[in-house]
């Protein structure tokens, strides 16, 4: 049981897939504008990448090489169909605000990754919680993200101010650079910076060996 509390539990911050694999990022610089979008988007997301993984396991004895690859998209498109129906009919005006990134999380690295990594080679219950894992790990960036932006972007969060801005008599000035798109990928970048310093072991390699001034080599 502990080892498969593993596959839940590591995907948080050891093996994340957005700050440590680096992948969801573009949705991730898309729908972090606020708090609602971004959760709206994490829910989406981890439901799509649990049900698929369960459904990839289950059948994982049955399905051919060489076609495994259009069934796991045809399964992961399905439930994305599915998905995207649902928001938009009982909350339409979430689904206008996520535009087109509900559905493109059928093209969404994080979703194919465990299915075809990880999905395909496990049991059912590792595999879904391996899914969870991942989707909360994707989720609690999204968050953090749409957080920062929103709070720092408007002074409200979920609609509700917390910081008294200047159009309103207050002393905060939203910062215009929150709510476009290079800021997501500045905090996503500042997120992965902090993240490495607490937990060196994270740090990739150099690439290629760095020069001294008197022509050493360091690793």
């Amino acid at each position: 049981m502990t080892g498969d509390l593993r596959h839940l539990t590591a995907p948080l911050v050891d093996n994340n897939p957005v700050t440590l694999q680096i992948l969801g990022v573009c949705s991730a610089l898309a729908v972090t504008t606020s708090l609602a979008t971004a959760l709206t988007m994490s829910l989406a997301l981890t439901v799509v990448l649990v049900m698929s993984s369960a459904l990839i396991s289950l059948i994982r004895r049955h399905l051919p090489a060489s076609i495994r690859l259009i069934v796991q998209i045809t399964i992961i498109s399905a439930l994305v169909i599915v998905a995207e129906q649902l928001l938009s009919a009982f909350a339409f005006g979430m689904s206008e605000k996520l535009s087109i990134f509900v559905g493109l999380i059928v093209t969404n690295c994080v979703v194919l990754g465990r299915a075809e990594g990880f999905a395909l080679h496990n049991r059912v219950w590792p595999s879904v919680l391996d899914a969870l894992g991942n989707g909360l790990g994707y989720s609690l960036v999204l968050v953090i993200v749409g957080t920062i932006r929103e709070l720092l972007g408007t002074g409200k969060l979920l609609g509700f101010a917390l910081l008294p801005t200047v159009a309103d008599g207050g002393w905060f000035q939203p910062l215009a650079l929150m709510l476009l798109a290079p800021s997501a990928f500045f905090l996503i970048g500042l997120l992965v910076w902090a993240i490495r310093a607490a937990r060196p072991i994270q740090v990739e390699d150099p690439e290629f060996p760095i020069r001294t001034n008197l022509g050493e080599r360091q690793s």
